[in-house]
């Protein structure tokens, strides 16, 4: 599978503090010279694009606390070749974003929600803003984005009962809802013994709610998602099922995070770092000869390949 899709983190900090993530359990956070500069990732967005890369996701921690985050998408949408440049979010300040970032360059957008209760919402984020994150949906939707999707982790005795409720929003709005396996990917999700929720349990949920789930024929924009649209929906609902499914084989993405550090797999170790090339004024044929060690790395990998145990998707977005 050729690699053409890059997932790009601008920073490891997030405003919230989910459950099955890390931020304010890790204590501290990467210094300020430590993180690559609007510049540098720029370049290495470039390099990428070179090698073969099509599309670029900006992930986090929460990608929208990054310092002028909307020239930066500016800088990252005129690289030559670039296809397509998407984001993914909590949602907390996309209400006033989503204008000027569609304006900058960004494609299309997915908002991470895992509750539409306001308790809920509190227990798993730690904090209070469910209106915020829907000002940020309703803003993605009037934006004009070609794409907007929500992403769900249903966790079994936590929001598990909220299966029909999210797939009902594709009945009016056009978003793709798309729900994702619970995946134990550190230390503080392991602790979330039995959280697991399969994609079977939730689309028996809403097939007893909401009647029967339609299957589409597969798009390029799905990536590893299933999808289904209820009968008469504006919108879709879409699984992506990590636990229960293998499609490590279809995987067409490697990872850097907000150091320049890069992961060929979400559980591998970081096998190739950018930073020094790029902050020592590399020339492009440097940069584009070890991106091209990490694309054979890459390919080389499998479901048993090494792999670097916990991961911290504060740091590489997942």
């Amino acid at each position: 599978m050729a690699v053409d899709y890059l997932r790009l983190s601008l920073t490891d900090r997030c405003n919230l503090n989910c459950v099955y993530c890390t931020p304010l359990e890790k204590g501290k956070f990467l210094r300020h010279e430590e993180l690559l500069r609007h510049e540098e990732l720029t370049r290495a967005a470039a390099a990428f694009v070179r090698a073969g890369v099509r599309k670029i996701r900006l992930t986090g921690g929460e990608p929208l606390v990054k310092k002028n985050v909307v020239g930066l998408v500016g800088m990252l949408a005129a690289v030559p070749g670039l296809r397509e440049l998407a984001l993914t979010t909590n949602g907390l300040l996309l209400g006033k974003l989503a204008g000027p970032l569609r304006e900058a360059g960004l494609d299309r957008v997915n908002i991470s929600l895992d509750s539409l209760r306001e308790e809920t919402f509190r227990k798993i984020t730690g904090s209070s803003g469910l209106d915020k994150v829907w000002a940020g949906i309703s803003a993605a939707l009037a934006a004009g984005y070609s794409g907007v999707k929500l992403n769900t982790v249903l966790m079994k005795g936590l929001n598990d009962g909220e299966a029909a409720d999210f797939a009902r929003l594709s009945l009016e709005l056009p978003l793709t809802v798309r729900f994702i396996e619970f995946y134990p990917a550190n230390e503080r999700s392991a602790r979330l013994k039995g959280a697991l929720f399969t994609t079977a349990e939730t689309k028996r949920r809403i097939e007893d709610a909401l009647g029967p789930l339609e299957r589409l024929p597969a798009a390029a924009s799905d990536g590893p998602a299933s999808v289904y649209r209820l009968r008469g929906a504006k919108g879709r609902v879409g699984f992506i099922s990590g636990r229960s499914d293998y499609f490590c084989g279809s995987c067409n993405r490697v990872r850097m995070d907000c150091a320049g550090r890069v992961y060929p797999c979400l559980f591998s170790p970081a096998t190739h770092g950018l930073k020094d090339l790029l902050r020592g004024g590399a020339p492009d044929a440097v940069l584009d000869d070890r991106i091209k060690k990490i694309f054979l790395v890459k390919s080389s990998y499998r479901k048993d390949s090494p792999s670097a145990g916990h991961v911290e998707m504060s740091s590489i977005g997942g």
